[in-house]
């Protein structure tokens, strides 16, 4: 497979350099670590929002680093969690005197990573609390398993707490709405193609020509059921059906939609795929406030594409509203 890098084990240090020069004006990365900051860290008087995990899902997590969404991304090496001590320079460098808040996809190492990081902030007496995203409709909640994924529906979470501690709320507050959002926010995703990982030479899975994956998580595993290729309105439908059954969502409602590549499917695709989604809600009498299209939380080069679904009420529409300016999410 071929990829633009030097060496495999260098790539993710490499892209966080890139990243920091391209936004050197937003954000930088602690020297020594793979720690993502915002370049006027610590802002004194502001809850620090702090997330991570591993790197592959470019532009998430350092892309949603700045003014409005993080204080701090930790990058582990490819689909890997982070080190403790990148998340222990991060907390230090954001802490602006008023607690951090963890943003924890559901994936069993970045929870013990984070458990471990609230260890070390209570022996400094930095408050700390913690939200656990878990929006992938594909993977059933039930005892004895890790439970949904958290997956592209974290970036409204970066979205809303972030609106919030940029607001100067307590803890608490920034807490309850990232909390609110991770209650309202569902995804589903697909691929068409597998991705490969820097320094092997085959993919996660393989797959047909004519097959494609439905129910994938973002770390190139497979999805919980291969199918045939579809055409887009017959493929969106029955996502579509899966995640506003799920809430439900229902008629009337205002929603944010977000329709995400997953690295390698052109801008076309994604619109066409809209454009189904945008019909759907229409005949369902559910309505779209917000919009977004584009990549966000990817998984390398894999082709596909995830949608996902935020209810709204007054609050989480102001809050999604509030200006951010970061390497990947401008809004004025």
């Amino acid at each position: 497979m071929k990829k633009v890098m030097n060496k495999p084990e260098d790539i993710v240090k490499e892209m966080l350099e890139g990243m920091s020069k391209a936004h050197r004006r937003l954000v930088e990365v602690i020297p020594g670590t793979q720690a993502v900051v915002r370049a006027d860290a610590p802002v004194m008087g502001k809850v620090a929002v702090i997330t991570g995990g591993g790197s592959g899902h470019e532009p998430a997590h350092g892309g949603f680093v700045g003014k409005g969404m993080l204080d701090a991304a930790l990058a582990g090496a490819v689909f890997c969690s982070p080190p403790l001590s990148d998340g222990i320079a991060a907390l230090e460098r954001c802490n602006g005197g008023k607690g951090a808040l963890f943003i924890i996809k559901n994936y069993t190492g970045d929870i013990l990573l984070f458990d471990m990081l609230e260890e070390e902030a209570q022996d400094r007496d930095i408050p700390v609390k913690k939200v656990l995203v878990t929006d992938d409709v594909a993977v059933e909640e039930r005892e004895g398993t890790t439970g949904r994924r958290g997956v592209a529906g974290t970036v409204f979470v970066h979205k809303i707490a972030g609106a919030m501690a940029d607001k100067r709320a307590p803890l608490e507050e920034v807490h309850r709405v990232a909390q609110k959002c991770v209650d309202s926010v569902r995804t589903l995703g697909v691929a068409l193609s597998p991705c490969i990982v820097p320094g092997r030479d085959k993919p996660n899975f393989e797959l047909g020509a004519d097959e494609m994956e439905l129910g994938i998580g973002i770390h190139g595993e497979p999805g919980v059921e291969r199918t045939s290729l579809r055409p887009a309105r017959e493929l969106v439908e029955g996502m579509m059906g899966r995640i506003v059954g799920d809430l439900p969502f229902e008629r009337g409602q205002e929603v944010a939609v977000m329709v995400n590549g997953m690295g390698a499917t052109p801008l076309m695709e994604l619109y066409v795929v809209f454009n189904e989604v945008a019909k759907y809600l229409d005949r369902t009498g559910i309505d779209i406030y917000r919009s977004y299209v584009g990549e966000y939380m990817t998984s390398l080069e894999m082709a596909g594409f995830s949608i996902t679904l935020l209810a709204l009420d007054e609050e989480l529409k102001s809050l999604l509203d509030h200006p951010c300016e970061t390497p990947a999410l401008t809004q004025r």
